[in-house]
């Protein structure tokens, strides 16, 4: 399909849709022939994918940052929204009762009490988002955030020489392959600095997602390659792949 049906399918606009190619959300090969946007079939299904996330009030960012996480589980998320939607739906017809009844008051049909007046309205954090950050997001980083948050002054320098020092060993083999063995020995050193620093916050699954975070985040991306163009990336892919040799050691 090209960019205008899928504009018609969809309910988006032309322009919503070149706005995800152009973040890296949503891309689409090119004709290339006429360099016109071509979407395939899986390309649909990852559109609904965002689509409900967005409907279930997740931001663009991290809806990238969610889609292009390695343990993104697609079925999990369905049942993630499905949850969300489902609820939300209660909270609608709540509100609808409360309308209903408000308009009725005013009519003198009927009474409603201070606290009937609000049944409905929550604006409360959305939960869906906080459990995403658990499947597959950054709450790991908030929580060490939260540690280093707790230290003094003195400590935090600390720390931070300690990290300094390990990045910049790891930025002189950032053109190693991430799965040689001097990269991964770097990485195990990496692990066992981070769970000493932070207060033992980072399982292996964890770990692999700190990584990701290096390369989708430009945030992190940006510190972490100010040690030599490229760490990030290395950094990202040796994670991993440490992540998955000890889980199946």
């Amino acid at each position: 399909m090209n960019t205008k049906q899928v504009a018609e399918l969809s309910g988006l606009s032309v322009r919503a849709l070149h706005h995800y190619d152009e973040i890296g959300l949503l891309r689409p090969r090119r004709n290339a022939e006429n360099g016109y946007r071509e979407y395939s079939e899986g390309d649909l299904d990852k559109l609904q994918q965002i689509l409900f996330f967005r409907q279930c009030g997740f931001s663009l960012e991290r809806i990238k940052r969610l889609l292009s996480n390695p343990r993104f589980d697609r079925a999990k998320a369905f049942e993630l929204q499905k949850r969300h939607l489902m609820l939300e739906k209660e909270r609608i017809e709540a509100m609808l009762n409360t309308l209903e009844r408000t308009l009725k008051t005013m009519k003198g049909e009927d009474s409603m009490s201070q606290r009937e007046k609000f049944k409905g309205f929550d604006f409360s954090f959305n939960p869906y988002e906080e459990e995403a950050k658990q499947l597959w997001g950054d709450e790991t980083v908030e929580k060490s955030n939260d540690f280093i948050a707790s230290k003094s002054d003195r400590e935090r320098k600390d720390m931070e020489k300690v990290l300094d020092e390990l990045f910049r060993e790891l930025a002189e083999i950032r053109d190693e392959d991430p799965d040689s063995d001097l990269a991964q020995e770097a990485i195990d050193r990496m692990y066992r600095v981070f769970n000493e620093s932070f207060g033992h916050y980072y399982t292996l699954e964890s770990f692999a997602a700190l990584g990701n975070m290096y390369v989708m985040d430009d945030r992190f991306k940006a510190n972490i390659d100010k040690y030599g163009e490229g760490l990030a990336e290395f950094l990202s892919k040796a994670m991993q792949e440490y992540a998955d040799r000890q889980s199946e050691g």
